[in-house]
Parts: C-alpha cells; structure tokens; sequence
C-alpha cells in the first residue's frame, strides 16, 4: 500500500532526526547530546523530537533495529546460498562483532535499554532488538536436523545464545577486555553451541 504524502513527510522527518541524533551521538557521545541539540541539528523542535522519540534512547532502538534486519537478511542470503548453518551463525557473530567495534560507544546505553527498570521501555527495547529470531532462523534447519538438543526449545535455545551476546558485548564494551569481542563473542558461542548441540 502506498504511503499518503503526510505518511511519506512524517517518514521523512523521523529519518531526518534520526541521522542527526546519530551523527551527534558518535561526534559528541550519547551522554553529552542533548534532546534540544539534536532538534536544532534536525531543525525540528524540541517538542517535536518528542513526538517521534519519546526519549533520548529511543533512537537507539531504531538504530539497533536496523542492525538486527541487517543481519537477518543477510543470514536468510547465506542460508540460501546453501552455507552451514552454524558456520552461517558464526558469521553473523563476526558482523555483529564489526558493528559493536565499529559504534562501541553507542551499545551501552542500547543495551541498558533492554535492562530498563520501566518495563514499558525494556518492553521496547525487547521489541525492537530481535536478535534471538535471527538466530531462530539460522537454527532452525539444525532443529529439522535433529542435532540440537530436544529438551530445550528451540526459542529458549535462541534466547539464550541471543542474551550471552548482549551480555558479552556490553561488558566488552563498557569495560574492555584483554581479547578483541570477536574473539570473545566466538569463545562465547562456541560454549554456549557445545551444550546445545547433541553430542
């Protein structure tokens, strides 16, 4: 269905903010970028900020938001092409590795989102950042196979390698580590795959 042109005006606009907060994000650091700087950098104004990003975090998610389609997409294209499925899951934790080195400063505050004490903004921020269905869909011919484990869930499975990530990731880049995150996101999958896979 075709978008109205208020509806295209409004993706505009949002699309708009949205640049600005990140560009100011990475110049300035999430911290110190106000709701008021980036309506003036997105020439919008502070109410109007609002009416699209209910708060400052809230950009976050949709930038969050895009990465995890990102790498949907390009998991279902390796799936596709007939690649492994784990050597698929690795990949994907390599790309996720770039992105996290790439914007290490912005990952803490989206991951804390996630572990917001308001459960309508960790509901949110749940929402937005599907991770464990990218690896759901990636698993999912490993299920078929019969060689990952049957007393879990393929979800719960899912969930569970999705949630070591973000643990991993945020304590990486909140505190750093003595190895770089791809090696310790592989160190991490590789632990978490040899409880789920059937032996």
């Amino acid at each position: 269905m075709e978008l109205s042109l208020r509806e295209r005006q409004k993706e505009r606009r949002r699309t708009e903010i949205y640049q600005a907060a990140i560009a100011l994000f990475k110049e300035c650091g999430f911290d110190n970028t106000t709701a008021s700087e980036i309506a003036e950098a997105s020439g919008v104004s502070r109410g109007t900020f609002f009416n699209y990003y209910p708060y400052k975090e809230a950009v976050l998610l949709d930038y969050g938001s895009a990465v995890v389609q990102r790498l949907q997409a390009e998991a279902e294209v390796q799936l596709a092409a007939g690649k492994a499925p784990l050597e698929a899951l690795y990949d994907v934790w390599n790309l996720l590795a770039d992105e996290n080195t790439r914007e290490r400063d912005l990952f803490p505050p989206l991951a804390y989102e996630v572990m917001n004490p308001n459960p309508e903004r960790a509901g949110a921020a749940y929402r937005a950042l599907q991770l464990s269905r990218v690896v759901e869909v990636i698993l999912t011919p490993v299920q078929q196979a019969g060689e990952l484990r049957s007393d879990l869930s393929l979800a719960r499975i899912s969930n569970l390698i999705a949630d070591t990530y973000l643990l991993v990731a945020l304590r990486w880049s909140a505190y750093g580590t003595g190895r770089s995150l791809h090696d310790e996101l592989r160190l991490s999958l590789d632990l978490l795959l040899s409880g789920a896979l059937k032996r």
